[in-house]
């Protein structure tokens, strides 16, 4: 029993001197002061996150008092009669949102797959994956000016097409779009959410071992098969934390969609009728608001955006580790 456990003792002492990750033993100076400083910016980042909140919960809680949950669902917004309601503004900032995820997760996961795998030259794939993450660089404010001068003249004749030949469709039952619009909102943020979705997406499927792909072809799998039945399912959860990563920049974006939504705080089931997001009216009438009810609502606005986000990044860990624990 002595023998067995000396040599129990012995294989544990090997081991963790064979691993290099190993906390114990002598440190340098500088390997220790590393590792306090990576504490410190962890511990500086969680209390900059709950001052923001608590600062932001500070100035709204006039109007949580005045208003408490029926704000959620409110529609009116009147500052003169400090009457406030934030369901136009959430419903537009949701829907907004979806849109863009629908366009951008499937353009953005099609650019992943051309620019990771071997459809094109090498110096091809590079440049077209460099350009599409150049997107990300441009300032807001330049999209929405593109979006004005040039987007929306070309897709004005469209939504006018789409008005008068699918009006019996409650999604495009407009009078006369003109231009500013939710569907416009909603592809103008999928342009600017394009590089995150993509870019996160080309690094997932350049991460599959490349055995992965081989095997399916000896077994007889055509590209496409390999594609869809192997490389698809193998990097499904990274393309899950990338769409929602891309959800949590549309839903905050600002500039682009204030420019181009129309900016009217109505609840409407048409795609092609103007509307209203959270970040939109944040920044139209913060500048301008007056002390008391309205900067309390406006503060409460963007406390239920703060929630939003944390709620779609909160889903997004919970729904990547169930899917991590379903492929094991």
């Amino acid at each position: 029993m002595a023998n067995s456990s000396e040599q129990t003792d012995r294989n544990s002492s090997d081991d963790e001197s064979f691993n290099l990750t190993a906390i114990g033993g002598t440190n340098f100076w500088f390997d220790q002061s590393f590792t306090r400083l990576v504490y410190f910016f962890a511990v500086i980042t969680v209390v900059v996150l709950f001052l923001m909140s608590w600062v932001i919960l500070h100035e709204a809680l006039p109007a949580i008092q005045e208003f408490r949950l029926g704000f959620l669902w409110g529609e009116d917004w009147d500052t003169g009669n400090q009457i406030f309601g934030a369901l136009p503004y959430i419903y537009g900032t949701l829907i907004s949102s979806a849109i863009a995820i629908l366009f951008a997760v499937p353009v953005g996961i099609a650019v992943a797959l051309v620019t990771s795998e071997n459809f094109l030259p090498s110096s091809l794939r590079i440049t077209l994956a460099f350009v599409v993450e150049l997107i990300a660089a441009i300032p807001s404010v330049i999209i929405g000016l593109w979006a004005i001068f040039v987007f929306i003249p070309v897709l004005e004749p469209l939504q006018k097409w789409l008005a008068s030949n699918f009006k019996w469709i409650p999604l495009f039952n407009t009078e006369d779009p003109s231009g500013t619009n939710m569907l416009t909102a909603g592809i103008i943020l999928a342009i600017m959410i394009l590089p995150t979705m993509a870019a996160i997406t080309r690094d997932v499927l350049m991460a599959i071992p490349k055995e992965l792909r081989s095997a399916s072809m000896a077994l007889g799998g055509t590209r496409w098969e390999t594609i869809f039945r192997v490389l698809l399912p193998a990097g499904f959860s990274g393309m899950v934390s990338a769409a929602m990563l891309s959800l949590g920049r549309a839903l905050g974006e600002t500039m682009a969609v204030t420019m181009v939504i129309g900016n009217s705080a109505q609840i409407s089931a048409s795609l092609l009728d103007p509307a209203y997001t959270i970040p939109s009216v944040l920044a139209n009438e913060f500048a301008e608001a007056e002390p008391g009810l309205h900067i309390g609502a406006l503060s409460y606005l963007a406390l239920i955006l703060f929630g939003l986000t944390l709620t779609v990044n909160i889903g997004a860990v919970l729904l990547v580790k169930w899917v991590g624990r379903k492929n094991k």
